[in-house]
This record gives structure tokens, C-alpha cells and sequence, in this order.
């Protein structure tokens, strides 16, 4: 029973469970449509976008319908709650009322000019947004990658090492080989066994979160494509860095904020400023005290001009320009965040592109050196401790190779988003 359970824990997943074939470009697209930070994002960028339309209202004119029916004491007027007394007639009458304002001495257009900022900054936030789920994609994708790797390096394993334990046990019985290298033989299968047990929770534990990232509450399991080979990664990260201050969503919506920080201090300073309208009012009275007429028109301008409120005004705008000093401190520590992760990615991807030739070297030598221990065992001139090191050097040299591979894809996975390369 505990040779089957071993064997039936050495399966590989795609034999216990259906697989979707799944590419990378596949899995972002699912990841993008299905998250829902990627909707919040976006819903909170459509709603800025109508903030605009609802400053940049106030330039157009506002008319608006009255119909009024009045009964009241002939003659009498209103003498409570207010400065001045005004009749009031019986009546019934309709109406239209207009209102334009003329100029506000560019209040309402610096609100504006903010408002359309603030909203480019949110659109470009949703742009960052996308490309961090698209980072998160890659990452769960190639962690799958490699640990289905891992795991097809550790059922090797596992094979090779079950049939030098044979081989021990079978000259063992022959009297050709001692009961110390069937021990040590058994003690190399059993360690390539809890490898395998581990590489399979591994990879069981990358689908999860694969399929977390793909926006699937259930887990999945894919056939997941390999992408293409890449190249060398770029050596120099200077030039990358200004072109990364451009081209990164984040750093161009705070630039966006800033800006529209400095278009809003300017609107809360043109509060000091006069506001001129103009009024008009035209209807019909059809029915109505002796004292009215049939119809009423009038048109007028408004000039308000504020001059005292408790300061309210001055601190209004000293608020507004300490945020956008705020803002320009955000901007700047973003910048130099920037620079740094751009820096950092590009040394990453270098010495993740180093080490595949010095992985897939050591694979080689690590191959080598089993070959030259097993045939020095066979012919009795070596022990079982030198090919049980051979063994598990290779193990540990192809684990490293298959990691290697996959862990230059993510290093250029990073390096692109912290350039601002947004697919």
C-alpha cells in the first residue's frame, strides 16, 4: 500500500486534473478584465471626467420655468422677517427666469482647467492600476512556470534515483554490494520523494494564485505556454530612467494632480475677485389683482464684490497652496522612486540573464560528474557517498537552471512595468 501511495503521489497534475491551455497574453487580458480593482479604477476616472462638465457649467446660461398662484389679503403686505415690506397681490402667473454669468475674472476657469486635470490624473491612475494587475499576472504566472518545472525535474528525480536503488538492492542480494549502500541509496530516494511532495504543493499553491489573479474564486489548473525566448536585458539604466518619468502611468498622474493643485490655488485667489452677471425674467399674468399688469419683463446686471468675510477667503487659498506644495513633494518622491526602481530592475535582469548560461553550465558539469560517479561505482571505485553527491548535485543544478529561466522572464516582467510599458 505505500509503494502505490507514493506512486500515485508521483503522478503529475495533469494527470489527476483537466488543464486549460492558458499564454501569457491570455492570462493579463483575463486578469484585467475580471479584476476589480481595474473597474474601480476605471469607474472613478468616469466619474471625474463629469466633475469637468459640472464646473464648466457655470459658463452657460441657466433658465428655468416659475408657474405661482397667489391668494391673498388685498392690499396687504409682508411686515416679519425681512428689511423690507413687500405686497403681495392675488394672483396666477407663468414665467420664464435666465441667468449668464459674464465674467468672474477666471475663477470658473481655473476650476475648470483643475477639475479637467485632476480627471486626467485619475484615468492615468487607472492606467497604473492596470499595468500593477498585469505585474501580479505575470508574477503568478511564471512562479506556475517554474514550479511545473521544478516538478518535472523532481519526478525525474524520483525515477533515477528509484532505479540506482534497484540496481543497490538487487547487487546487495547478490552479495555484491554492502547494506550500507542500500541505506544510502533508499535515504537519496526518499529525499527526491519529499522533493517531489514539496514541488507539487508548490505548484498546487501557484495555481491558487493564478487563478486569485485571473479573478476566479476556484482554483485551476492550466497548460501554461512558455513565451518566447527574450533577449539581453539593456545595461545602462540612465536613459531608461528619463524615459520611465514620461511613460509611467503613476508619475504622470501625479504630475496631472500637481498641476491641477496649482490650477485650483489660483481659483480659490481670483476669490477676491468681483463676479459679474446678468439677470432676466419675462411671463404673463392672466389673472391678477387690479394693481398688476398682464405681463412682466426685466433685465438687469449684478456686480458682487466681496470685501470682508472673516478671512475666509486668504485662508482658502493659503490651503490650496500648501496642498499643491503637498503635491509637488509627492511628485518629487515619486521621481526619485522611480529612478531608483528603474535602476534596480535593470541590475536584476542582468544578473538574472547572467545566470542562465551559468546555470546551464553547471547542468552540464553536474551531468557529467553523475555519469563519471555511477561508472566509477559500478566498477568498485568509488563509494555509494560519492554518487549520492553527484545525484543530489545534479538535483540542486537543475532546480537552479529551471528557476533561472523563469526568473529572468519575471526580472524583465518588472523592468517593463517600472519603465511604463503598458500592454
Amino acid at each position: 500500500m505505500r509503494r502505490l501511495i507514493c506512486f500515485l503521489i508521483a503522478l503529475p497534475l495533469s494527470a489527476q486534473t483537466p488543464q486549460v491551455k492558458l499564454t501569457l497574453e491570455q492570462a493579463e487580458a483575463i486578469a484585467v478584465k475580471n479584476n476589480p480593482d481595474v473597474s474601480f479604477a476605471l469607474l472613478t476616472a468616469a466619474a471625474a471626467n463629469q466633475v469637468t462638465l459640472e464646473v464648466r457649467s457655470a459658463f452657460l446660461p441657466t433658465v428655468y420655468g416659475n408657474l405661482t398662484g397667489v391668494g391673498a389679503l388685498s392690499g396687504s403686505t409682508i411686515s416679519a422677517g425681512s428689511l423690507t415690506n413687500s405686497s403681495v397681490y392675488s394672483r396666477i402667473g407663468a414665467g420664464v427666469a435666465a441667468g449668464q454669468l459674464i465674467s468672474d475674472f477666471g475663477r470658473t476657469s481655473n476650476l475648470t482647467a483643475s477639475a479637467r486635470l485632476h480627471a486626467e490624473g485619475r484615468a492615468n491612475a487607472a492606467k497604473a492600476t492596470r499595468a500593477e494587475i498585469i505585474l501580479q499576472t505575470d508574477r503568478a504566472f511564471y512562479s506556475a512556470l517554474r514550479a511545473a518545472s521544478v516538478l518535472k525535474v523532481a519526478t525525474e528525480t524520483v525515477s533515477a534515483r528509484q532505479t540506482v536503488a534497484d540496481q543497490v538492492g538487487a547487487l546487495a542480494n547478490a552479495n555484491l554490494k554492502s547494506g550500507l549502500d542500500v541505506s544510502f541509496a533508499n535515504v537519496n530516494l526518499s529525499d527526491a520523494k519529499l522533493l517531489l511532495l514539496s514541488s507539487q504543493n508548490d505548484l498546487r499553491a501557484a495555481y491558487a494564485d493564478l487563478s486569485a489573479a485571473l479573478g476566479s474564486r476556484d482554483q485551476q489548473t492550466y497548460e501554461l505556454v512558455e513565451p518566447a525566448s527574450l533577449g539581453a536585458p539593456p545595461a545602462d539604466p540612465a536613459p531608461l530612467i528619463l524615459s520611465s518619468l514620461q511613460a509611467r502611468p503613476d508619475a504622470q498622474s501625479a504630475r496631472s494632480e500637481y498641476n491641477s493643485a496649482l490650477k485650483f490655488t489660483a481659483a480659490e485667489a481670483d476669490l477676491k475677485k468681483p463676479t459679474v452677471s446678468a439677470l432676466a425674467s419675462a411671463g404673463a399674468v392672466p389673472e391678477h389683482a387690479e394693481q398688476l399688469r398682464d405681463r412682466y419683463l426685466a433685465a438687469g446686471v449684478n456686480v458682487s464684490v466681496p470685501i470682508f468675510n472673516g478671512h475666509l477667503f486668504g485662508a482658502r487659498q493659503s490651503e490650496a497652496e500648501f496642498r499643491a506644495q503637498a503635491q509637488a513633494q509627492a511628485l518629487r518622491s515619486l521621481e526619485n522612486r522611480i529612478a531608483h526602481d528603474v535602476t534596480t530592475a535593470v541590475l536584476n535582469a542582468g544578473t538574472a540573464y547572467q545566470r542562465l548560461s551559468l546555470t546551464a553550465e553547471l547542468v552540464q558539469q553536474a551531468t557529467l560528474a553523475l555519469d563519471l560517479a555511477q561508472a566509477r561505482y559500478n566498477l568498485g571505485l568509488s563509494s555509494i557517498v560519492e554518487l549520492s553527491q553527484a545525484q543530489l548535485n545534479l538535483t540542486s543544478a537543475q532546480i537552479a537552471g529551471s528557476s533561472a529561466e523563469f526568473d529572468y522572464d519575471l526580472q524583465r516582467a518588472v523592468l517593463d512595468y517600472q519603465m511604463g510599458v503598458v500592454r
